[in-house]
């Protein structure tokens, strides 16, 4: 027995005033910033690991 479109529906009725309509788009919001960010953050892993370094060790020399 699979859910049927009148269920699914009620549910998202429910949803909705549990809630609010702000809330949902808010939340959904920051979930797409967040897959956002991750696919940046995925993006540098095929960077130059020895410029990686250099950028790394520059930071650390700034914190002396």
């Amino acid at each position: 027995m699979s859910p049927s479109l009148p269920q699914f529906a009620i549910v998202a009725c429910l949803i909705m005033l549990f809630f609010g309509r702000g809330k949902i788009s808010a939340m959904m919001g920051d979930f797409g910033k967040g897959i956002a960010s991750f696919r940046r953050g995925i993006s540098h892993v095929d960077d130059d690991p020895r410029q990686l370094d250099h950028l790394e060790s520059e930071r650390l020399r700034g914190l002396d």
